[in-house]
């Protein structure tokens, strides 16, 4: 099993994600022109503000994950389409809720959906998004990637709820954060790799690899974001530095913080995070503080691991262009902190 042959292929371009766009290219045009369908109603609201949200100027990660998984493993035929469709319009309703439960201005650097249109709006397209998403997975015709992918959905509902619950919760343990994200981040991620092998009939282990390999990677990308929020990196990540600050969230650096602080720095986070009281200079000292302690490096550090066993993963494949591919995002997830 060597993959499919990859034509016309970029000899270099600016990033793993981006080469894998490229390698990809005729595959995500079909699923471009899956999402621009399934976003179409007579509603003029409903694909004015999807398509807001979906042309926003994301990278695509997750529905990259599932075309080049597939192609990975040979799969020839279309039904790798639809569930990429689904696994993107999963995620859109899920930003579109998020933003409304978080009460965003931004997402991707531009004005937020909800910010625009209002919260209501907002939860009712997401619901449509929602909708569209299980129709594109009956359309793939495979049961058990439906199976797959609903429960994913089922999953990062509860664990936005369980992160909601742990807003301005400074018991947090770094035990229970990470529960969350599992959750809320890595679910998608895993369900998006795993309906490949589902999809073209693989063996068990090839779909328990893929799982795994889509679930370190989602761990590692939510802790790089979880640092790069401290980081002063808005302009990449198209949020406002300390967004998880002023909204109260307790990320693992803070958690991992909250494990070494002193008596001050303690009352200094339940001021801040568990009476959200914050002045325009607690951000500078939750920063100052996190440095300290190191905790954003220690959070670096667990993204690189699980970056890594994401890569090991991939191990039992034979090496081709995809799996190669798959393998440079899993280090590009994590470079983009550097």
């Amino acid at each position: 099993m060597n993959g499919l042959p990859l034509k016309d292929a970029p000899q270099a371009a600016s990033d793993p994600v981006t080469r894998l766009m490229a390698l990809a290219g005729r595959d995500m045009a079909e699923v471009e022109a899956l999402l621009t369908a399934r976003m179409a109603s007579p509603v003029a609201l409903i694909p004015e503000l999807a398509a807001w949200l979906v042309n926003a100027g994301g990278k695509r990660i997750r529905p990259l994950i599932t075309i080049a998984s597939a192609r990975m493993l040979g799969y020839r035929g279309t039904g790798h389409l639809a569930l990429a469709g689904a696994v993107e319009l999963i995620h859109t309703a899920t930003l579109l809720h998020d933003d409304v439960v978080d009460e965003s201005e931004l997402r991707r650097g531009k004005a937020s959906a909800n910010h625009i249109w209002g919260n209501p709006q907002s939860v009712l397209v997401g619901d449509f998004l929602f909708a569209q998403a299980f129709m594109l997975m009956v359309d793939s015709g495979s049961l058990d990637a439906l199976h797959v992918l609903s429960r994913a959905a089922a999953i990062i509902a509860e664990g936005e709820v369980r992160q909601l619950a742990m807003v301005g919760d400074v018991a947090t343990t770094r035990e229970s954060y990470m529960d969350v994200i599992d959750a809320k981040t890595a679910a998608l991620f895993a369900a998006a790799a795993q309906v490949s092998p589902i999809l073209a009939g693989r063996p068990d282990k090839e779909s328990a690899a893929l799982y795994t390999y889509g679930r370190e990677l989602g761990l590692a990308f939510q802790l790089v974001d979880d640092a790069l929020d401290y980081g002063g990196l808005a302009a990449m990540l198209g949020k406002n530095t300390g967004d998880d600050f002023r909204e109260g969230k307790i990320t693992l650096p803070v958690a991992l913080a909250l494990e070494a602080a002193s008596e001050d720095e303690r009352a200094f986070w339940y001021r801040t995070l568990r009476d959200k009281s914050q002045t325009d200079a607690d951000l500078a000292t939750a920063i100052a503080i996190l440095k300290r302690h190191g905790t954003l490096d220690e959070t670096l550090a667990q993204a690189r691991g699980h970056a890594a066993r994401a890569q090991s993963a991939l191990e039992i494949f034979p090496a081709n262009d995809w799996t190669a591919a798959l393998s440079a995002l899993a280090e590009f997830v994590v470079d983009r902190a550097y």
